[in-house]
Parts: C-alpha cells; structure tokens; sequence
C-alpha cells in the first residue's frame, strides 16, 4: 500500500510519518519545501514537491497511491483562509478521483453543526464535506483539544501557567472540551488506513474526559507543582485575549484569535461510534499531560541539541533555543585532534580537574548551595579518569555517558528548576567538533528569572569552558 502525507511538517504530520514508517509503511509525502523534510523522513520515504493550493503538482504525487492523509489547513495564513481552505480541498478530492486513489483519511475539528460555530471549526467541516464530494471514500476524524508536547494548544498551557502566577481568566477558559492525547489521535489514523470502508464515514473522537482549558491549566500546574490563581474576568474579547497570548505565549496574535473563537464553542464528542470502530481505550487528561511531560524528557535525554542551532564557533544569543519549556544555551569548538581525545578532558571535568574556567566562581556557586541547603562542591568525584551512570560530579550526576563521544550530566543543587549539561563530540574534517550544551527547564516565573538573572555569568563560564576543554584537548595531543 502506498500512501501520500500532506502536512509532514506539521505538528500531527510529523508523528504520523514516523508511526507509519514505525510500521513499515511505504510513505510519499507532499511539501512545498521538501528540502524541510529531506532529514526527517527514513530512507524509505520519498519526498515529492506540491502544493494542495496548485492542481498541476498534485497529479504526480496522487500517482500510485492508494490511501492519502489530508492533514494541512490555512489558519495560521494571513487573508481569508476559508476560501483558500476550500480551494485547497477541492483540488485535493479531484485529484484523488483521477487518480484512482482508495480512500482519504482527514483530521478535522470537534463541534456541533446543529449550533453557531467559529469561521476555523466551520470550515474544518465544510472541507471534510469537500473532500466527499470528490467521490472518494473518507474518513474524517473530528478532534478536540490534541495534548502532546509540542501542540498548539498544550504549549499555550505551558506558557500561561509557567508564566504567570496569578491569571485572568475570560469566560471561554470555562467552555467544555474533551481532550486528546496525541499518540490516541495516532492510533486512530494509523487505525483508518485498515478499516473496513464502503462509504464516507465522520467519526468524533476525544480522551476520557470532559473538562475546561482552566482544567488543564490547573491539572498542568499540579503536575509541575506550581501554585497558581485564576480570577474570572466577564468581558475579554477574543480580539484581546489574542494579544494578550501573544504577549506571554508562543502563539502569534493572528493564530490565538482565530483558536480563541473556537474555544468560545463546547467541543464535547456526542457520538462514540469511534470507540465502536476501533479497539482504541483513549487515555485520560492526567495521563495525557504526565505522557508529555515525560515524552519532553525523553527528547531531552535522546536529541542532539547541536542539531537544532546551526550557530557555529563558541558564539550564540544566550537563552535562543527552546525545546519545549526548557532553555538552551549551544555553543561548538573545533579541534584539529581525534574525537578520543578530545572527549578525554571532558571525562575528567570536575572534582580535582576543575571546569576548565573560573574555578573560583564555580567555588562560588557550591558554597552559595550550601547555604540554601544544597549539595555545594564537596562531593568532588570517585575518580579522576573513568565515569560511569550515577556517579557524582561535585553536585551534577552522571545521566548518561558513551565513552569517547557523549557526557550528559544532572544537576542536584538548589535551583528553581531542572538543569542539565551535557557534552558531545563529534568527527569533523580532520579533527572533531566539540559541542556543549547547558539547558534549563524553569520552574515558575521563578525560573525564568534566574535563568536571565544569570546571564553574565553564564555567558562567562559557558564560553570560558568550551575553550579551555578545547585547548586542554589540544595540550594533551
């Protein structure tokens, strides 16, 4: 079976890709850019260039295949993106027919078409009755709230609730939704590609439970062990609540309108026929959030930071990076030696051998710990050559290390947050590339403060010891 994926580089798009491929799918996506997504998909995902808004490019991509996944939608465009929304879904339906296409399975919005609806929950439906029109059997999925790491909406939470304290809190944070977590909406679609199918189908699916973004918001804030306060205001137009998101948030103003306007509306699953159709048992808004939340700590743990900073040398904007809610500070150093060796005076850092740089403020900063109750300075390290998981540096923690490549350490002071410093090296030309990278999941508005508060330190300790790890690299070689 061979399928076509629009939206790859999407939010829903990007999970699916690797689920299919997971499965051993054979996958063709459509992109606009495929370069984007070039180093995303496996090696056997094909990358087609298209666009759903330019029929000519769609008659290629169509050819062959016998499931296509319609994922792409024109609500963070500018002008009217209902119209170009129709448009794209027309295009898409006439192509599919053309080719001979089996099915197309369609991620579309929660709501009820029987009551007033927003222009973007509108319009999801009116392209799911687009796409139908083509001929070609559907299956649309209509979704609620997705909560993963990384969505929309789950990081509109993060940032409201990290930043802020006391929060006012309009009518529509008290709407009714029923939330899904992402990997349940995965299973759904990955679950369509096998079903059954004679005719279209329109199936509501949503998590275990019904509640309000001021739910989440308070769930979100007791998983991170943050005091929170919400005070009801009456009137705060969605026109408002938007700047005001783009004020404290990651959401453009032009986006957080056009999602207020659908939040204004209950988004409550009415019928359960999907839960008659697939042996899926969708999980619940506490689990949901505690699985994002992990699921960052595994990125955390797994991803190459150096990947998503293409700033090169030791300079870089302090704090530029964010993965999630952490904060990342990357920096890089060539030298002209083996990655052996130049990962040798990284597995000697701390205890007797220093930081590399500024000893004395590192000193510093474990008798400041001390006097907060913290671990300070004083458990140095077991031995000065060899490390291994769990062992103590001073007051970080071995988290993980690969001999000869990658060092990642946790820290155990006092902060008002998590911290984490880890170090990787990497062959480059004819010697290695050294990258470190300090990152900071803040606690609170707390800490963000420290983090910032921080900044001439952390920019003279962090530069200081990537070059004194690389020129004791050197000394040693």
């Amino acid at each position: 079976m061979k399928i076509l994926l629009t939206g790859a580089t999407g939010y829903v798009g990007g999970r699916l890709l690797h689920r299919l491929e997971q499965h051993g799918r054979q996958v063709r996506c459509l992109a606009r850019r495929p370069e984007f997504l070039q180093s995303r998909g496996g090696p056997g995902t094909e990358v087609v260039a298209g666009d759903v808004l330019d029929p000519a490019t769609l008659a290629t991509a169509m050819c062959g295949v016998e499931v296509a996944y319609y994922l792409v939608h024109s609500m963070g465009e500018s002008g009217s993106f209902e119209a170009a929304d129709r448009e794209a879904a027309d295009n898409f339906g006439q192509a599919a027919r053309a080719a001979g296409v089996g099915r197309l399975i369609y991620l579309g919005g929660l709501g009820d078409d029987r009551e007033t609806l927003s222009p973007h929950l509108r319009s999801r439906h009116e392209v799911g009755e687009i796409l139908r029109q083509s001929g070609v059997p559907v299956v649309e999925f209509r979704a609620s709230i997705v909560l993963g790491s990384g969505s929309l909406s789950f990081e509109m939470i993060r940032a409201l609730v990290e930043r802020l304290p006391v929060m006012l809190t309009p009518r529509w944070v008290h709407v009714p939704a029923q939330p899904i977590a992402i990997d349940d909406v995965l299973a759904y679609l990955t679950g369509a590609l096998d079903l059954p199918l004679t005719n279209s189908l329109v199936l509501e699916i949503g998590g275990l439970d019904v509640v309000s973004y001021g739910d989440l918001m308070r769930e979100y804030a007791r998983q991170r062990q943050l005091r929170r306060f919400m005070v009801p205001v009456p009137v705060l137009t969605p026109r408002l609540s938007s700047l005001w998101l783009g004020l404290v948030t990651p959401l453009y103003a032009r986006v957080g309108r056009k999602l207020i306007q659908s939040i204004r509306y209950p988004t409550v699953v009415r019928d359960d026929s999907a839960r008659r159709v697939f042996a899926i048992e969708p999980i619940s808004v506490r689990d949901a959030i505690a699985q994002a939340l992990r699921n960052e700590d595994s990125k955390l743990a797994e991803s190459r930071w150096s990947d998503a900073n293409s700033v090169g040398g030791g300079a870089r904007q302090y704090g530029g990076v964010r993965f999630g809610n952490r904060l990342v500070d990357v920096r890089r150093r060539h030298v002209p030696v083996p990655p052996a060796d130049a990962f040798r005076p990284i597995q000697r850092i701390g205890g007797s051998t220093g930081w590399y740089y500024g000893n004395w403020l590192w000193t510093l900063r474990g008798w400041l710990d001390l006097l907060v109750g913290g671990v300070g300075r004083r458990r140095g390290r077991w031995d000065p050559e060899a490390l291994r998981v769990g062992d103590v540096v001073d007051w970080w923690r071995v988290e993980a290390i690969e001999p000869g490549r990658r060092l990642r350490l946790f820290a155990e002071m006092k902060l008002p947050g998590r911290a984490w410093l880890e170090f990787l090296v990497e062959p480059e030309g004819a010697g290695s590339k050294i990258t470190q990278t300090a990152s900071f999941d803040p606690i609170g508005l707390g800490g963000l403060v420290y983090w910032y508060g921080m900044w001439p330190v952390h920019e003279l300790v962090f530069r200081g010891m990537i070059r004194g790890i690389a020129r004791e690299a050197q000394r040693q070689d």
